[in-house]
Order: structure tokens, then C-alpha cells, then sequence
């Protein structure tokens, strides 16, 4: 079986195709599958480095505001439905998957026109502009969120594949919290803004820290790379310790092995993470990013929010005092904490992968 997948621009993008991808060739060693990508985006990089055959179009999107800027989005869309049909007439896949991102739209479309049926897997609430461009014409949809379904005429709740890799994971090495110098025996909570951070998150955090010293509770808290000197900086310039229960490093490289051993996880609402954490049934308090397209992170936060799985902060209404109430409020009340991780279990899917690729391959029993 040959099979096309495409996706990039962000990790949101780009990783619930390689969890497909690893556990379907797990599954079957005969799989052949070729990556097509952007010439610019993410994907370039990680998916030739997880050995996965990498082939790119060249591709920007749309501005939001007139500009002839946009005249030239068409034309290189154009242009890469035509090197995408080259490449797929090479290579003859079975089917052609979608994960989002610019790119996929011109390579969705290439093998809607050369017959080959398509699947799209969307991961947020809201739908991008791609995926509903592809769903005129598309075979199979998957999608991570319910409240996705009325954007498709044929859609399925498969879940994130990306939580599958979590879940597998959970509790197959030795890591304990002794790595960040913390106890293991001591309610735990961590604290991240994704790789970069989010400024407005550390600030919260720092203010928070006098709190946080004398709490009942440990919390880990990485700041992002490249802000962790300017955080300690400013520690400095404020003359604020940092306790003996709260550790702060710029960056968790392993963090499928540190998410099961914390408690309440505090974040952005992307559709990866909590996929990742509602597979390992975490509560959360969520503060969603104001800078993403149509707002998705607060329509995936206030799902998460009404099933009782989370806590919904508004990143305008953020400070110290409102972060320490909000872990206070699940750290310091056992019950509600378990309360949380049985509805956040509920929402979860972790055998995402599995269901997404079982829906691929109705595609080709129709066929």
C-alpha cells in the first residue's frame, strides 16, 4: 500500500501525521509513504528526520487584507497543484491524507483532480481555511473535536493521532521527578508556554512566585529558550528567590516522560497538547493564545472548560495573583482535582492513530 500524507507550517500540523505514520508502519511493514511538504515550513526538517521520504512545493498563504501580495499566493498555488500532480503520478499513492497547513491544499486538490481518494484530519474546533476549501471534494474526514463535526458532510470523531504516541508511552521508562531535583510523593504541576513561552504567562509566573515558595504544592515552570535568561534577569532586578518546590529551566525536551507524573498541567489550549494531556486524563488551566487564526485556542479551551476538564483564563485578564487562585483551586482540593482528571480522561482518545487509520482504509475498501 502507497499512501501520500501532507501537512506542515506548525507541529500541530506536521505531528499527528508522523504519529499516523509510525503506528500504522508498526502495523504493516509493507507501508510505503511519501511526505509532501513546504518549501519553507517545519516539516522540511522533521519529517526527513524521522526518516520519512520528504518531497516539497513551494507555497505561502493568503494575507488577511488586500494585497497584491495575494495575487502571487494564487499563482504558486497553482504552480504546486501541478508539481503535486507530477509527484503523485510518480508515485501512485492508494490515497492522499491532509493534516492541514497551507501546503495540503494544493496537494489535496492535485489528487482530488487525478481521482485518488483524499482524506483530512482537522484538529481543532475550528476549522482552517484549508480544510474547508478540501471538504467539497474530499472522500474520508477525521476530526480531533465534536464541535468540528457541522463543518463537514462526512465527518468522524477520530481524536489527535499525536495522543496515541502519548498514551503508549505513559509509564514504559524509569524518569522520575529526582531529574528536577523535586520529590515524587508531593502534588505536582507544570507550568509551560510551548517552546518559545508565552511573555505574558512568565510574567503571571513570576509574579506569582511568593505564592507559589510557600505552597502546599511542587511546580516545575519552563519559560521557553530564549526567555529564560531574561526571566532570571529580572528575578534578580525584583530580588525574588525561587523556592526549594519550584523549579524553573528554560526548556523540557522529555516531556512525554515528565507529563505523567504531574498533576494539573498549565498551558496554551493547541490542539496537540491537549490532545497529549486529556490522553493522560490531566486537569488543566488553560490560557489560550489571542494571536492565532479565528481564535481556535479559546474555542478549544472552552470545550475543554465545559466538559469540566479545565480551567479557562483569558491571557487579558492574566496575573500572578489570578494563576496562584487557579492552581490553589485544583492543587489544594483533592477531589476536584480527580474530578477533573476523570472528565479530561473522558474527552480523551488514545488510540487516536488507530481510529484515524482505520478511517483512511474505508476509504480504500470503496474503492
Amino acid at each position: 500500500m502507497k499512501v501520500v500524507f501532507s501537512g506542515g507550517g506548525t507541529g500541530g500540523h506536521i505531528y499527528p501525521a508522523l504519529a499516523t505514520i509510525e503506528t500504522w508502519q508498526q502495523q504493516d511493514s509493507t507501508l510505503e509513504v511519501l511526505y509532501i511538504g513546504g518549501e519553507r515550513g517545519l516539516e522540511k526538517e522533521i519529517v526527513s528526520g524521522a526518516g520519512v521520504a520528504f518531497k516539497a512545493v513551494k507555497i505561502q498563504g493568503f494575507v488577511r487584507k488586500l494585497s497584491l501580495e495575494n495575487f502571487k499566493t494564487v499563482y504558486l498555488f497553482l504552480e504546486a497543484v501541478q508539481k503535486a500532480k507530477r509527484m503523485l503520478r510518480d508515485f501512485q499513492p492508494d490515497v492522499v491524507v491532509g493534516t492541514g497547513g497551507y501546503v495540503s491544499g494544493p496537494v489535496l486538490y492535485a489528487a482530488q483532480l487525478l481521482k485518488i481518494p483524499t482524506v483530512i484530519h482537522e484538529q481543532n474546533s475550528v476549522v482552517g481555511i484549508t480544510n474547508k476549501f478540501l471538504s467539497r471534494h474530499v472522500t474520508k474526514v477525521g476530526v480531533a473535536f465534536p464541535a468540528a463535526l457541522s463543518a463537514f458532510k462526512n465527518a468522524t470523531v477520530v481524536g489527535n493521532p499525536r495522543a496515541q504516541q502519548v498514551a503508549s508511552a505513559n509509564g514504559q521508562n524509569d524518569f522520575t521527578l529526582e531529574a528536577f531535583e523535586l520529590v515524587n510523593d508531593k502534588p505536582t504541576a507544570l507550568i509551560f508556554g510551548g517552546s518559545q513561552g508565552a511573555p505574558k504567562l512568565n510574567q503571571a509566573v513570576v509574579e506569582a512566585l511568593p505564592r507559589l515558595n510557600q505552597a502546599q504544592y511542587q511546580v516545575i515552570f519552563a519559560t521557553g529558550k530564549n526567555r529564560y535568561a531574561a526571566l532570571q534577569d529580572e528575578l534578580t532586578q525584583q530580588k525574588i528567590t525561587v523556592g526549594h518546590q519550584v523549579k524553573i529551566v528554560p526548556y523540557i525536551s522529555n516531556m512525554q516522560e515528565l507529563m505523567p507524573l504531574v498533576d494539573v498541567v498549565v498551558g496554551r489550549a493547541g490542539a496537540t497538547s491537549l490532545a497529549e494531556q486529556t490522553a493522560l486524563g490531566k486537569p488543566m488551566i488553560l490560557i489560550p493564545s489571542p494571536y492565532v487564526t479565528n481564535d481556535h485556542q479559546t474555542k478549544n479551551a472552552q470545550s475543554m472548560a465545559d466538559a469540566g476538564a479545565a480551567t479557562l483564563l483569558r491571557e487579558a485578564e492574566l496575573d500572578g495573583n489570578h494563576l496562584a487562585d487557579a492552581l490553589d483551586e485544583i492543587m489544594l482540593n483533592p477531589t476536584k482535582r480527580q474530578a477533573m482528571a476523570q472528565s479530561s480522561q473522558a474527552l480523551g482518545i488514545p488510540d487516536a492513530a488507530n481510529q484515524f487509520i482505520t478511517l483512511i482504509q474505508t476509504t480504500l475498501a470503496a474503492k
